[in-house]
């Protein structure tokens, strides 16, 4: 029997992981898949129906939204995931399905922060000085924007290796984001880390580098958000829940 309704959450994020949780709990009776766009999904529950691979474009998007049925998308994609997002504002437009995002909040700078601002990769890569010795928390696709430094030394950390070479001086640190402080203080100190490049990629899970860099006096450069697709957007599993309630009874 054909469910009424059929949520498809673009997944990629711990919060979607979460809220594709929440929901499969509090809405048995509704139809629920969760997509992952290349990354192996850990959802770890047979329970909740998951899909891996993109769509092929907005088109794609769209025709899948036919194929399933989808009566709601929930956009919980990566902050930087700006393409993704902007298909799917195309394909839920096109077929006339209600279009949420669901996005952890920014950071915010506090008191003892050395943030410079830059809105691109290509201008993080430009505003490093001369000889700096930098720790580039931005991940493997993202690398080869600063590769051309070869004045610069890198500790590059991302979980796999890069499709591209490194420059032969660098470090490269095959590794999760270290979750306590402590332990990013002691990576910055190895390595003699004058300047950290982050993304504002929000939530808990990265932020320990952010705070071993303000206790440490390490300037870092955050590469702002793109500018969002145009869809409602909450910062809150519950607030996304209520509306879901809404929408499916």
């Amino acid at each position: 029997m054909t469910k009424k309704h059929h949520i498809l959450i673009l997944a990629g994020t711990p919060e979607a992981r979460r809220l594709a949780h929440a929901l499969a709990e509090r809405f048995p009776d509704v139809g629920l898949t969760v997509s992952f766009a290349g990354a192996v999904s850990d959802i770890a529950d047979p329970g909740i129906p998951a899909r891996t691979g993109g769509f092929g474009g907005a088109e794609g998007l769209a025709a899948f939204i036919d194929q399933e049925h989808v009566t709601l998308i929930i956009d919980a994609t990566h902050p930087f995931a700006d393409q993704i997002s902007r298909n799917a504002v195309e394909a839920a437009k096109t077929k006339g399905v209600p279009l949420i995002r669901y996005e952890r909040p920014a950071w915010k700078q506090q008191s003892g922060d050395r943030w410079e601002h830059v809105s691109s990769l290509a201008e993080a890569a430009e505003r490093l000085p001369a000889e700096a010795r930098v720790f580039l928390a931005i991940g493997r696709k993202e690398i080869a924007a600063f590769t051309h430094r070869t004045d610069l030394f890198a500790v590059a950390r991302m979980i796999e290796p890069p499709d591209v070479p490194l420059p032969h001086h660098w470090h490269l640190e095959l590794s999760r984001p270290a979750q306590a402080v402590e332990a990013e203080e002691d990576l910055l100190r190895a390595h003699r880390i004058t300047h950290l490049v982050s993304k504002n990629s929000g939530g808990s899970r990265s932020h320990a580098k952010i705070e071993a860099a303000r206790r440490l006096r390490i300037p870092v450069i955050m590469i702002e958000r793109p500018a969002p697709a145009s869809a409602k957007t909450f910062g809150d599993c519950d607030d996304v829940l209520r509306l879901v309630a809404r929408t499916v009874t």
